[in-house]
């Protein structure tokens, strides 16, 4: 595990970092937050650390000095983030030699990406070998896809999020944009095909094939069908009958 602290003078935003991300599975410990740049920095003082998140506009000392002071680290990646498109900003972070900036409100599928990049290069210099971010979102993706059709009856996306370790807001972007669905496009359309399967089968009432995939009303699911298919359950059922020979 890679050694990380995170600094904001906003506590929601530091808290929310540190809490709902899911650093372990990725490689990294977080060793810190700390919403004043300075109380960080006495922290590194004494305790070894491989990684830096760091807010710009900060009241005690800002990204950008605190960038500076680490550039006789050379060993600590540094990342650095701001609300503001500022040139100023750019030019003073590519100066000190931070790894990346990112723009808030934070990007997570970015942020991602920007550790995967820090994490391969931390482990070129320990030479060490690494699993890469794409392999953690296709296990993701996968396990949610399994999820599903397992339980499309009463799938929901709080009950996948927790499956997976993550927050529903970033399993959702995630999941739609490696699977290339949303969860909520992908969980109708598993509902839809075994809709369809079931209504060939002429056993099944349209009211009880309406509960089994997970509707609480018939009129909701018969919506729901015909707005996916262009055409009513019943109608389906009528254009599948077997022609009598």
């Amino acid at each position: 595990m890679y050694r990380l602290i995170i600094i904001d003078d906003e506590e929601k935003i530091v808290e929310g970092l540190g809490k709902l991300f899911p650093w372990e599975n990725i490689g990294f410990s977080v060793e810190g937050l700390f919403t004043s740049a300075r109380e960080a920095l006495d922290f590194m003082e004494d305790h070894p650390v491989d990684v830096v998140l760091s807010d710009i506009e900060m009241p005690d000392m800002t990204g950008i000095e605190l960038s500076q002071c680490l550039l006789e680290k050379e060993d600590i990646k540094v990342v650095l983030f701001s609300s503001y498109r500022d040139y100023n900003y750019f030019r003073a972070a590519i100066q000190n030699r931070v790894d990346d900036f990112l723009l808030k409100p934070i990007d997570y599928v970015m942020l991602l990406e920007s550790l995967g990049r820090i994490k391969n290069q931390l482990d070129e210099r320990y030479q060490k070998k690494v699993e890469l971010p794409k392999g953690y979102y296709n296990k993701i993706v996968a396990s949610v896809q399994d999820y599903l059709e397992e339980n499309y009856q009463d799938a929901s996306l709080e009950k996948a999020a927790e499956k997976v370790n993550l927050s529903p807001a970033y399993l959702s972007k995630i999941f739609s944009e490696k699977s290339g669905a949303s969860f909520s496009n992908t969980l109708l359309k598993i509902r839809m095909e075994q809709a369809k399967l079931l209504l060939e089968d002429i056993q099944y009432k349209g009211y009880d094939i309406a509960y089994y995939i997970g509707y609480d009303n018939p009129k909701n699911f018969s919506r729901a069908f015909k707005a996916y298919y262009g055409m009513t359950p019943m109608e389906y059922r009528k254009s599948n009958a077997e022609v009598p020979k």
